[in-house]
């Protein structure tokens, strides 16, 4: 089916978001750009209701009473705004995966669940992201709806015509309830903060889901660019991500890919690298590493640094 389907109503979505020592200021604008989605999402028929939930990984609470309540009072077009103190870094999946049982427990008291938007706390959606995000979900066996993130695009190659791609980053993705529960929601065993976006989308596809890129879904997200206009990541996110990196190559049945970074890492002169060589020398000790899936390299594809063909550079 043609991404750019006919809108349905998808039902009741939940927007799950984690912070992590974010600013409250940014996080009201986030608020009001999502609230704007919402009213808009409602008006056209494409959701019935949104409740928005965050899940707060800080060390210390980001919100105080006074600014959750400012926050909720605005938020004219949600069903409500909750907010969880984590009092630990979960993390990503792990983050997330406690958020989707908060929306499990939620239905014992009547908000029945039917799609979770998850969404970077720094992004800010378009008008109409909402609505545009909901269509490619008429279809019944589509697992994942990506939005299209601005000023930085994803590379990420897709169908032009049916939108289809290999994985989604779940920077601001849409996912019915029904997929994250038969998934068993992200694999936080394994992943901290990267890489489990990828791991999810491809269990979905193992499973018999699509995983579908809608570039008429626009969404800000507030990536810190270098003085060349290129991605500038920190140092955890250098770490997190070259750790991700050869768990993912373990668990996708790439030992040779594993064996490469891991002797790659453990020679390199960045403290990030060798770090996440040992982590994983740690996991395999205590034989924590994942049971390798996918061994006919079915849906899991590694080009290069990549988990998918790119259609222009990084």
């Amino acid at each position: 089916m043609n991404a750019i389907s006919s809108t349905t109503n998808i039902g009741h979505v939940r927007v799950h978001s984690v912070l992590y020592a974010n600013e409250p200021r940014r996080i009201a604008q986030t608020v009001a750009h999502l609230n704007r989605a919402a009213d808009l999402a409602i008006a056209a028929g494409a959701v019935a209701s949104v409740t928005l939930v965050y899940g707060d990984s800080s060390s210390q609470p980001v919100l105080n009473d006074e600014q959750l309540s400012e926050i909720k009072s605005s938020c004219y077009a949600l069903r409500d705004v909750q907010y969880v103190d984590f009092q630990a870094n979960l993390g990503s999946a792990k983050g997330h995966n406690t958020l989707i049982a908060y929306a499990d427990a939620s239905e014992t008291t009547g908000e029945f669940v039917d799609a979770v938007l998850i969404m970077n706390p720094d992004v800010m959606l378009a008008p109409d992201a909402l609505i545009e995000l909901a269509r490619p979900l008429a279809s019944k066996n589509v697992g994942l709806v990506e939005a299209r993130q601005l000023p930085i695009e994803h590379p990420k190659e897709y169908n032009r015509l049916t939108g289809d791609t290999e994985w989604a980053t779940t920077a601001c993705a849409l996912i019915p309830i029904k997929v994250l529960r038969e998934l068993n929601g992200f694999d936080s065993d394994t992943f901290f903060l990267y890489c489990d976006d990828v791991d999810f989308s491809w269990r979905a596809r193992l499973a018999g889901y699509r995983v579908v890129y809608q570039p008429s879904a626009a969404a800000f997200h507030d990536k810190r660019l270098a003085p060349g206009g290129k991605w500038a990541p920190t140092t955890s996110e250098q770490y997190f991500s070259a750790e991700a990196a050869i768990l993912i190559a373990y668990k996708y049945s790439r030992p040779d890919i594993a064996k490469h970074l891991h002797s790659f890492y453990t020679k390199s002169d960045s403290e990030h690298l060798r770090r996440a060589a040992a982590e994983f020398d740690r996991r395999k000790e205590a034989h924590s590493l994942p049971d390798p899936i996918d061994p006919k390299h079915s849906v899991a594809v590694f080009k290069g640094d990549f988990y998918t063909k790119h259609r222009f550079p990084l």
